[in-house]
């Protein structure tokens, strides 16, 4: 594991945590940031209605849609390959949900396929486009076989999460920690996303699967979707000493929208998301924070932030908090400098 004094330093700039008294009636209108997202889960949508379209609008039956990314200043989305409980765990339904992606997402020429580090700098030439990158939800249909992982390596695959909430061949879930962590089968096929340059995802993992995947990842990790436990007890979210080893390794923690996450009340608002990222920050952990925000994969939302054309109200709560540069940081720039480092090179 790196140590605190060896942490990577990505070229994001130099940024203070300088919290600011945050009125939640304050407005501050700006021209939307440019923002990434770690996590969405629009693919499965679109595999359970196929009469939905990405590239049209949508509104009424899906969060996620390329008129609302457009209009919130995206320049990133990662897509999720969620499988549902009620379908087989093979090859055939990830490889069924990748097809949808390139079918009905990649087919507009604003979205540009996201593989490799060389990829991330080209998007910053090319002003109006939109990086979409593919991140496996669960590795239950590998089956235990690194082949299976090449495969979807080779079709653009560069993210992957061990587990769904429930445990599996790999690892015990967070929802169904059996009293163990990483199995046999697992370590190998975290040892081959290592080797490939397929990042490992913490968000869905048990605690002890968590420490065996800092354990035995030589790269850093992210944890794309979860927030912080000492605010939200969830077993999703994370502790305080998993943020601080997260940070320490390296990797990326996406603050996310999911109301349960948030805040153990019967709602949540913009102003329970910000205690999370003062948290995060509290341990250093500015220039490692980004968004994953769960849109599609939800069925309640954070008040005011029910998809991404409504992310300009984050954003306005966060510069009464944040200096600009930062706020910039968390929407974007964090996460796009760690994926230029860390994916393939091109």
């Amino acid at each position: 594991m790196t140590s605190e004094r060896t942490r990577p330093v990505y070229d994001v700039g130099r940024f203070f945590c300088i919290a600011q008294p945050f009125e939640l009636g304050r407005r501050i209108r700006l021209k939307p940031f440019r923002k990434a997202d770690f996590h969405c889960d629009v693919l499965w949508k679109l595999l359970e209605d196929p009469t939905l379209s990405f590239i049209r609008d949508d509104q009424n039956k899906l969060d996620v849609t390329l008129p609302r990314l457009k209009h919130a200043g995206a320049t990133f989305q990662t897509f999720a390959i969620y499988v549902p409980e009620r379908m087989e765990k093979t090859m055939a339904p990830i490889l069924q949900i990748i097809d949808l992606f390139y079918r009905k997402v990649l087919v507009s020429p604003e979205m540009t396929f996201i593989r490799t580090g060389s990829d991330i700098e080209a998007l910053e030439r090319k002003p109006g486009a939109i990086g979409a990158m593919l991140s496996l939800e669960g590795a239950d249909g590998l089956q235990g076989d690194p082949a299976m992982l090449r495969i979807l390596f080779r079709l653009g695959v560069r993210a992957a999460g061990l587990t769904w909430n429930h445990a599996n061949w790999a690892a015990d879930g967070a929802l169904e920690a059996r009293g163990g962590g990483l199995t046999k089968k697992g370590r190998a096929i975290v040892e081959e996303c290592n080797r490939l340059g397929i990042l490992l995802d913490v968000s869905h993992l048990c605690d002890r699967a968590f420490w065996d995947m800092l354990n035995v990842s030589s790269r850093p990790i992210i944890a794309s979707h979860s927030n912080c436990r000492s605010h939200c007890p969830h077993p999703r979210n994370l502790s305080d000493d998993q943020i601080k080893a997260l940070l320490a390794q390296g990797g990326l923690i996406g603050v996310t929208y999911v109301p349960q996450f948030v805040s153990a009340g019967v709602s949540a608002g913009i102003a329970d998301v910000l205690r999370h990222i003062e948290r995060i920050c509290e341990f250093g952990g500015e220039r490692q924070l980004m968004f994953g925000s769960d849109f599609d994969g939800i069925e309640r939302y954070v008040d005011g932030l029910t998809h991404p054309g409504e992310l300009h109200r984050l954003q306005d709560a966060l510069l009464a908090r944040y200096p600009e540069t930062l706020v910039k940081a968390f929407f974007e720039r964090n996460a796009m400098a760690f994926l230029a480092m860390h994916l393939p090179r091109g």
